[in-house]
Formats: structure tokens, sequence, C-alpha cells
């Protein structure tokens, strides 16, 4: 009997501590949620094979505009506690650190980006393609009970 009470010692031991380690784990990746969210974000559920070709013909220009707004609006609303942000050993100003914040969220959803095109997620970054509509709705130029088609004789047309 003292056998069987030992082995269920052990096992509320072994429950105990992967609740600590769960604990632990939790405690460790809570701060980095929101980044970890961006990463996810920005790698599986943004089409790059779409978005790309969209920032070089001139989206681009939009993405920066964005930032700009995003640095006024964020240093404007939540400015450091004491004035000034301390990155990397280095103390900057409000808007300097806001600046600095925003080009690295950029450069990490472009990093996404790069990484989504290079393949190295495999089947889990793969979109389904959308069909394409024509100009008639999807119903093409069938004949669609009239006679002849599209005849457009009796219809006068303003040049």
């Amino acid at each position: 009997m003292e056998a069987l009470f030992d082995l269920f010692s052990s096992l509320l031991d072994v429950l105990r501590s992967l609740l600590n380690v769960v604990v632990n784990l939790v405690r460790v990746i809570l701060p980095w949620l929101p980044l970890l969210a961006w990463i996810g974000f920005w790698t599986f559920a943004v089409n790059w094979a779409k978005a790309f070709p969209i920032l070089r013909r001139g989206g681009m220009i939009g993405v920066f505009l964005l930032m700009f707004v995003t640095v006024l609006v964020w240093g404007a609303v939540a400015p450091p506690v004491d004035g000034n942000h301390i990155l990397f050993g280095l103390t900057v100003s409000n808007y300097a650190g806001k600046f600095i914040y925003v080009t690295m969220l950029t450069c990490i959803a472009l990093l996404c980006g790069s990484a989504q095109l290079s393949g190295a997620f495999g089947k889990l970054t793969e979109f389904p393609e959308e069909p394409e509509e024509d100009a008639h709705g999807g119903h093409g130029h069938d004949d669609h009970g009239h006679s002849g088609g599209h005849d457009h004789a009796g219809v006068a047309h303003a040049h």
C-alpha cells in the first residue's frame, strides 16, 4: 500500500512540475505575444505573391506615408515616461524612438513576406487562386433567350 501512495505522490509531483513549466513558459512568452502575432499575421495572413507587385509599382509610397503618420500619432499619443527612449544603450527623443520602432516593425513585415515568397513555410502559406470574373458577371456571351445574340441595330449610340 505504501508503494501505491509513493506512486500517487510522484504523479502529483510530476503534475506540479508540469504546471510550473507551463506557468514559466507563459511568463516568458506573454511580453513577446504582440510581436509574435505581428509576425504570424504578416507571414500567414498576407498573400505576398499579390502584395509585392503592388509595392513595386508604387505601393511603397503608401507604406512610407502610413509609417510617417504612425510615428506622428504614436509619438503624440504615447510619449515615453521620462521623455526619451533608451535603445541599445542610446538615448533618443520621442519621435526618433517611435521612428525606429515603426521602421523595425515594417522591416519585420517585409522580411516575413520574403520568407513566404522563398517557400520556407511550404504549404502553410499557399493561398487558393480566386476565379477570375469576366465583364458579364460570370455568365459569358451565351444566348440568354434573345434571338440573334447581341444585336444592337435599334440602339442609338452617342458619339
